[in-house]
């Protein structure tokens, strides 16, 4: 009761209009600490309250509170639309932010207001133009959005932006201002006051970081104790993939590891024998049009045995190895083949920074079903966004995205 009451009295089952899963956390930590400080002092003193009775309700409590708050953030999650933003500035800048949002990430842009009032790029990104800069105030108070977002515009300088804030007031309807960094994690964003000037900061990626050499640690070990336990798994598999087709049990191939070096990646065979001298013939039925990625729905190589240790990703087993030997990591970008690091535009080698991985955020979005331009922004936000918690997150969902096998073929 006391924690729920700190959580509340926190605002942590308050409604807002603009919120991030970290104030939810923090709110949430704070009323635990709080919780802790009441009643600590309390278990330890000789003051007749039975220890078993004080557990026995504060743990039912915890738990209650902390399913609570994982409920509403999964209802949150698959509520298309919960923010109604009005999107405001430059129309090349309110296209991005619309294209950032249509994947669910709890906001809806129900329409824009543009210089001139008219925008053909906007209207094809299925948004209304719903009038010009000056109308901004009545449409917000029109269409009774939640806040109204204002993207970098030149014709919206600094004190418009002022006049703006002071229509809105009391209107209940939020002013944000976007840093036009789609795709960049919020936590990398600080805002620096200097002198009379508000400065927004963007951290560097983390690419030479110290937890880095943690990640590799926990690697190797996960990836030993992986190999002791599934031993009998993968001598059953490796058995039956000799039995049921004729050729060895594993299938080395080259690929692109950190900062351009290059590994012999292993996998269980999952192909006739000779597949690779086959691929040009097959090139023209790639299902990712001209991209460097190759990948055929239903190729004719596979074998029956080997499309279903694609289907479970149990073909990917053997990487372990790599992993062990500190060529590959649990979580990364998807490794590279040679011929396809060679047709990167400058930009993309950016994805070579860090240990390619066993699964990450290509893996979890759908694999071979996503698009050469998907999987290159998949992963590049992989590296610029890195953190051990986005690799624990990222390690939960595969094992959802393997029961699924939604692009595993």
């Amino acid at each position: 009761l006391l924690l729920c009451t700190l959580v509340a009295l926190s605002g942590g089952y308050h409604r807002r209009k603009l919120e991030s899963s970290r104030d939810r956390w923090g709110e949430l930590f704070l009323a635990a600490l709080g919780t802790c400080v009441v009643v600590v002092p309390v278990f330890g003193s000789p003051a007749g309250v039975p220890r078993a009775l004080t557990v026995l309700l504060l743990v039912p409590s915890a738990v209650a509170t902390v399913l609570l708050v994982l409920v509403r953030r999964l209802m949150r999650a698959g509520t298309q639309g919960t923010i109604a933003l009005l999107a405001v500035g430059d129309e090349r800048l309110i296209v991005d932010l619309v294209a950032a949002t249509q994947g669910g990430a709890g906001l809806r842009v129900i329409g824009a207001c543009v210089p001139g009032g008219r925008s053909a790029a906007v209207e094809a990104a299925g948004v209304p133009v719903l009038g010009d800069l000056d109308a901004v105030p009545a449409v917000a108070r029109r269409f009774a959005v939640d806040a109204v977002g204002v993207t970098a515009c030149a014709e919206f300088p600094a004190p418009s932006l002022r006049r703006l804030s002071w229509d809105l007031e009391g209107s209940g309807v939020r002013l944000v201002m976007t840093s036009g960094l789609v795709g960049v994690d919020g936590g990398r964003l600080t805002l620096r006051q200097i002198g009379d000037v508000p400065f927004l900061a963007l951290e560097e990626p983390a690419l030479d970081d110290p937890r880095r050499v943690l990640k590799g640690a926990l690697d190797r070990v996960v990836a030993l104790l992986a190999l002791l336990l599934l031993s009998p798994v993968l001598l059953a598999i490796a058995v039956t993939v000799r039995a049921t087709s004729p050729g060895p049990a594993m299938f080395g191939q080259t690929r692109v590891g950190r900062h351009g070096k290059e590994f012999t990646i292993w996998k269980f065979r999952s192909m006739h024998e000779g597949a690779e001298d086959r691929l040009a013939e097959l090139r023209t039925e790639s299902d990712h049009g001209d991209g460097p990625l190759f990948k055929v729905y239903q190729d004719r190589r596979v074998t029956p045995f080997g499309a279903q240790l694609r289907r479970w990703s149990l073909d990917e087993l053997p990487q372990l190895i790599n992993v062990l030997r500190g060529e590959m990591s649990l979580v990364g970008p998807r490794p590279p083949l040679p011929s396809e690091v060679g047709r990167y535009d400058e930009h993309v080698h950016r994805r070579l920074l860090v240990t390619p991985g066993m699964t990450g955020s290509w893996q979890v979005n759908g694999r071979s079903d996503l698009s050469w331009d998907d999987s290159i922004r998949l992963d590049l936000r992989y590296v610029e966004d890195w953190s051990l918690g986005l690799d624990l997150r990222l390690v939960c969902q595969t094992f959802a995205a393997v029961l699924r096998g939604r692009g595993a073929y």
